[in-house]
């Protein structure tokens, strides 16, 4: 295979050494409310050279990162530097320990100096602890120059393109003493002529020693620059090796392989006739020409890798956003959606990923969430009919069997799968024809989960058209009917019936 004769080319004088390692994960578990991010996963990153961390969106690769910078404390295992334990009770001590972190999207500041955004936070002090403003210029641009970043370090970060901001934020990690370099979807807002030039400063890293580990959806990336692969699935570790040893189809396979027919209701899909069609639908700068179709009784998934644009195009549908372009029809009919109010109109609600601050007030209780959009069905003449609310509320709650002790508690105290079901009554009540589900078992436990997939199966049963976006494979797989791959704010793929599978759908997500 292509990505395999890549590996096998690399000159046999870069094969990895085998050594001690510099820093080491072992048997780390980390738990929250409902949710086991890690469990006993372990991972070993070695001088001058790349461990790619790989695996789907979940598998806890950013909880592995906060982890290792000192943002989450393990539950339980060991983090060992140069072989003895440590601990890293803040993101200073793992600095300090020569940790350093460049995520997809740094927190820089435009008005401060390019300088000044490199040391923010830690910069060189002289007498009397003042900053040391021409010690802090000059050790900027040493480190500037060693990554091959020809930026003044006087230069306000307002003046500098993407590419010299991310050289920037890149600059800021090493600012420390690093030992160990954790690069998090490092090429995500990069061109090509930009990719290739981190390339080459991960090779100039390389040869300085440092340890790397580089966590990316993109096996072409993969491929090319890492030297070994570590795998990741549901918080768990799979395996790792060099990756002159394994190709695409074997790491798709370790990423990917369960059986996810215990796990789902069984369905039987008779969809009827076309509630939905988008035509066209594109944005600047998040997706381009989305269209599809979506029947009654249908439950259509969406998947991709981050950055794909799945949200940013549902957000979009449902009014939260302007497309610059695109054509909505409900049942044939031009549906014109400026805003959600004329979603809702229409008959299309949407289910966000984030809950807590898009789906929910959770200070508020139960029953005021539910019948918030529906308060023309709980009032009248203006005044709030306080029996029609706990009614409306109570049918819809039931129907998704709700564990609270009463309609009046609050649903910031309820489980992550409580608010979920809280989140999906509210719109069920509108009585809607189309429901946008937005990774709808995202962070609740698997009991809330197996409660979710059934009464979506009942919904799709009782004629509603879903849309499911989800990142988890056995997810897509066992709900939907037919699954629209999308990357990079394209669709990549329409799969359905045998062609449905999960090699198939990571292939066409990471461009394989």
């Amino acid at each position: 295979m292509l990505m395999q004769s890549q590996a096998d080319q690399a000159p046999a004088d870069q094969a990895p050494a085998a050594g001690a390692p510099v820093l080491a994960l072992e048997g780390i578990t980390k738990a929250f409310p409902g949710v086991k991010a890690l469990d006993g996963v372990s991972l070993r990153l070695y001088p001058g050279e790349v461990t790619a961390l790989v695996g789907e969106n979940g598998a806890g690769k950013s909880t592995v990162v906060k982890t290792l910078t000192g943002i989450y404390q393990p539950d339980g295992g060991a983090i060992l530097v140069d072989g003895a334990p440590v601990q890293f009770p803040t993101a200073q001590d793992a600095a300090r320990a020569g940790v350093t972190a460049i995520h997809q999207e740094t927190v820089l500041f435009d008005e401060l100096s390019v300088a000044e955004n490199i040391f923010l936070g830690h910069a060189p002090r002289g007498r009397f602890g003042l900053i040391d403003w021409r010690s802090m210029q000059a050790r900027a641009g040493e480190i500037l120059r060693g990554i091959g970043a020809e930026i003044d370090p006087a230069t306000r970060l307002r003046d500098l393109g993407i590419a010299n901001k991310h050289l920037v934020a890149i600059a800021r990690a090493l600012s420390v003493d690093a030992r160990v370099v954790i690069m998090d979807e490092p090429t995500a807002a990069l061109s090509h002529k930009e990719i290739e030039e981190l390339y080459e400063l991960v090779e100039k890293l390389k040869a300085q020693g440092k340890a790397i580990l580089f966590i990316s959806h993109k096996f072409d990336e993969i491929f090319r620059i890492a030297d070994r692969y570590t795998v990741f699935r549901d918080g768990q570790f799979i395996g790792d090796g060099l990756i002159s040893e394994i190709d695409e189809a074997a790491l798709v396979k370790m990423m990917v392989g369960r059986d996810v027919s215990q796990v789902f209701p069984d369905r039987q899909s008779a969809p009827g006739e076309e509630v939905l069609q988008v035509v066209g639908y594109s944005h600047p700068t998040e997706f381009d020409e989305i269209g599809f179709s979506l029947k009654r009784g249908e439950i259509l998934g969406f998947y991709g890798l981050v950055g794909a644009g799945r949200s940013e195009f549902m957000q979009a549908l449902f009014g939260i956003t302007r497309p610059s372009k695109g054509v909505t029809k409900i049942e044939g009919e031009l549906a014109v959606v400026r805003s959600p109010a004329e979603a809702i109109a229409q008959g299309i609600v949407y289910v966000p990923e984030d809950r807590g601050q898009q789906g929910a007030i959770t200070a508020m209780p139960i029953f005021q969430n539910v019948t918030l959009p529906s308060l023309g069905r709980t009032s009248r003449r203006g005044f709030l009919k306080l029996a029609e609310e706990f009614r409306l509320a109570r049918e819809y709650t039931e129907r998704l069997d709700l564990r609270a002790a009463s309609l009046d508690t609050p649903v910031g105290s309820l489980s992550g799968g409580n608010q979920q079901k809280v989140v999906i009554a509210k719109w069920l009540a509108t009585k809607p024809r189309v429901i946008i589900l937005d990774e709808p078992t995202k962070g609740i436990d698997i009991g809330s989960k197996a409660a979710v997939h059934e009464f979506m199966a009942e919904l799709a049963a009782q004629g509603l058209a879903v849309i499911m976006v989800s990142s988890e494979i056995p997810e897509i797989l066992g709900m939907s009917d037919r699954v629209i791959v999308m990357r990079e704010g394209r669709i990549a793929a329409e799969l359905e019936g045998e062609a449905l599978t999960p090699e198939t759908l990571v292939r066409h997500a990471a461009g394989i």
